[in-house]
């Protein structure tokens, strides 16, 4: 399948985790999407990205800023709700906060 195919899929997916988040009354206002080469080198520079191969490369990644009740969150019992129903979506779903390596609630990408 074409990197664009995949990036569709992905999109659509972004557009019903945002559907999911407000019924479960999570806010939601966008972090990063696509990133540069040179902005991914700086991320990992600065120790917010462990690898040169992130998906945001690619168009595959998106970070939010999750609120509940009007406040800012990363606490896991707030978000994981999202990242359960992310993974459900697709099989190529993963959330950043059940990586082992590097906690990072507000990631949701599509791994291909």
């Amino acid at each position: 399948m074409k990197l664009s195919k995949h990036q569709q899929i992905f999109t659509t997916n972004i557009a019903r985790l945002i559907v999911f988040a407000n019924t479960q009354d999570i806010e939601l206002t966008f972090g990063e999407a696509f990133r540069t080469e040179y902005q991914q080198v700086e991320h990992v520079r600065q120790g917010r990205s462990k690898t040169m191969n992130s998906n945001h490369l690619r168009g595959l990644a998106v970070d939010f800023n999750p609120f509940l009740d009007g406040k800012l969150t990363y606490k896991r019992e707030d978000v994981e709700v999202l990242g359960e129903y992310w993974e459900l979506l697709d099989k190529s779903n993963r959330w950043g906060g059940n990586f082992t390596s590097f906690y990072d609630p507000c990631h949701f990408e599509m791994n291909i």
